[in-house]
């Protein structure tokens, strides 16, 4: 079970490579009928679902947790869920890259945190360290590391051109 929880921790961040490094593929892909941001988001719910199969297949679950998981895993899910609230669906799923106008978003965490989705997923993993094996938290961590990496190079000339 460890090579395919392994390769099901990582399945997201290909996908996600390729749609920054590639949007106009993915636009023509959904073509005109559907919104690229819509699509990747249901496309990416699913994958994050088999995610969290891989990662339960490996855990070891007990309860209480320890301390350390309530103030990680609230403030982490506050980040990701601030950071949709902020930016929407399809801010937060490419649209920028999509060939959509994205409001540029001042409100916390932006401007105090770096990569705030990033930095909330990542703190609620590492809440989740008691139950899961260190190799599949550092994996799926090294994989938003990858992203933030990937994400930081945006050139404005690779945006896809929206289809009207």
């Amino acid at each position: 079970m460890g090579i395919a929880a392994g390769i099901g921790v990582i399945l997201p961040f290909p996908f996600y490579y390729w749609l920054w490094s590639y949007p106009q593929t993915w636009v023509d892909l959904c073509g005109k009928a559907r919104d690229p941001s819509k699509v990747m988001a249901l496309v990416s719910h699913f994958i994050k679902l088999i995610q969290f199969i891989s990662l339960f297949s490996v855990s070891t679950l007990s309860w209480p947790p320890p301390l350390y998981f309530w103030p990680l895993i609230a403030f982490g899910q506050f980040l990701n869920f601030r950071v949709y609230q902020l930016l929407g669906e399809s801010g937060t799923y490419y649209g920028v890259r999509f060939g959509k106008k994205i409001p540029w978003v001042t409100e916390f965490p932006f401007g105090y945190i770096q990569d705030p989705q990033y930095v909330g997923s990542i703190m609620s993993l590492l809440a989740c360290s008691s139950w899961v094996p260190f190799q599949y938290i550092l994996l799926w961590t090294l994989g938003y590391v990858f992203m933030i990496i990937i994400e930081s190079k945006e050139d404005p000339n690779t945006r896809a051109n929206p289809i009207s």
